[in-house]
């Protein structure tokens, strides 16, 4: 039977971010395209985590570009994110909902396409766009949860009003049951989304690891050197969820072993506050250098003796898995755990490392020493323990096998339906 689409299905891909900022969907697109889809991105203008649009770019601008890698990239206007606070916050997620219904169409006249696909990060409003898209279009929809709504807002106090949140909830329920598919990246997440999507399927897909670590042991000359010691290596977003304040307080217990020390590699919200405090507190034990490339972090990992990942304690957080986890894993060294829940799991699972409580300053450090003394054919099976793991269920090429295989069911059973019709 012939299958009802093009020999190159055509995706598009719906994401606020997108490159070159740094998010995983970068290297989903990547990987969908390698798995034989021809794909498109509607995003906005690049903005995070600084909160101004990147040189090159602007704000205000309806854009069309092709990536090196050879798809076309759809920008609309919106309003940067700024310097931060709820009311920039919340003009910027409304401004790249508002352009992507009203001129992303016009950005994709004459452009036909088999899958929307929205990569939904918060807020999951923007979906709403991919829910007009999949009418105009006449195609399918999938919609990729990235973090749950409206317990997010609740759990983290940005919303308190309850009148507010259950109308979030009554906008999510819509969304999540106009979409043909809802996929989550996290096991503990499908009781909840499962409710609210009513019939709509909902099946699990993680986020993939990234396409840099394909050949973990020859990451090339790293940009950011490593003194010698026992180096507990932090990477990525240095935010309000990460739990800053248990690892610099896990910092100040260690003092008194000076081969042990904290790098946290990065960028975000708390950067400023953490460099001050680091001073502040004369952390010698902490070293902040700042935000380097993606492509320059597999080599900056492959340096370190423990690749650290934490998150604050909340029931949202105890069933999210931190992104930087498959990359951890995929850098084949031991990974320190300080969160609950569904990353803890991966972790225990994989026997990739350690874990300890969330927000637990004398977990971490315990966690830590417990480690450093470990002889380092221990330290050396767990990474390979935590790769093989990666290249189970993380590999971003199977992935995209798989999800290119969901996207032709999906066609293929609506194709079925208009004919019996």
């Amino acid at each position: 039977m012939a299958a009802p689409w093009p020999t190159a299905m055509r995706v598009l891909v719906l994401s606020q971010h997108f490159w070159p900022e740094s998010f995983r969907i970068n290297e989903v697109v990547e990987s969908l395209q390698a798995a034989g889809c021809e794909v498109c991105v509607l995003t906005g203008q690049p903005n995070y985590p600084e909160g101004t649009v990147f040189a090159g770019f602007r704000a205000s601008a309806l854009t069309s570009e092709r990536h090196p890698s050879g798809y076309t990239i759809h920008r609309v206007p919106m309003i940067p994110r700024g310097a931060g606070g709820a009311a920039r916050l919340v003009l910027n997620y409304l401004s790249f909902l508002l352009s992507a219904c009203l001129l992303g169409p016009w950005a994709l006249r004459g452009r036909r396409f088999e899958v929307v696909f929205v990569y939904g990060t918060s807020p999951i409003l923007q979906a709403i766009a991919g829910v007009v898209l999949k009418q105009l279009k006449r195609c399918v929809l999938v919609t990729w949860v990235q973090d749950l709504w409206p317990e997010s807002l609740e759990a983290t106090s940005f919303v308190r009003n309850q009148a507010i949140l259950a109308t979030v909830g009554r906008v999510v329920r819509w969304i999540y049951r106009r979409s043909d598919l809802v996929l989550v990246p996290s096991m503990a997440f499908m009781t909840s989304v499962a409710a609210m999507a009513g019939a709509t399927p909902v099946e699990y897909h993680p986020n993939p690891g990234e396409r840099g670590f394909d050949s973990p042991d020859a990451p090339g000359e790293p940009a950011l050197h490593l003194d010698p010691g026992f180096n507990v290596v932090f990477a990525g977003n240095l935010g309000t969820v990460q739990a800053l304040e248990t690892v610099l307080g896990a910092a100040e217990l260690l003092r008194a072993h000076g081969d042990v020390r904290f790098v946290l590699v990065g960028s975000g919200s708390r950067s400023a506050w953490l460099q001050q405090q680091v001073d502040a507190r004369k952390l010698d034990n902490v070293r902040v250098p700042g935000r380097f490339p993606p492509q320059e972090i597999p080599a900056i990992l492959a340096q370190a003796s423990a690749l650290l990942v934490s998150l604050v304690r909340n029931p949202i957080m105890s069933r999210t898995v931190p992104s930087k986890l498959q990359a951890y894993l995929a850098a084949g060294r031991p990974v320190i755990a300080s969160l609950d829940g569904e990353g803890a799991r991966i972790v225990v699972e994989a026997g990739a490392g350690v874990t300890c409580p969330a927000q637990d300053a004398g977990a971490l450090a315990a966690a830590v020493l417990r480690l450093a003394s470990m002889p380092a054919g221990e330290l050396s099976r767990m990474g390979g323990s935590g790769r093989s793991y990666y290249e189970t269920h993380f590999d971003p090429a199977t992935l995209a096998g798989r999800l290119s295989r969901r996207f032709a069911r999906l066609v293929q059973a609506g194709a079925a339906r208009a004919a019996s019709l």
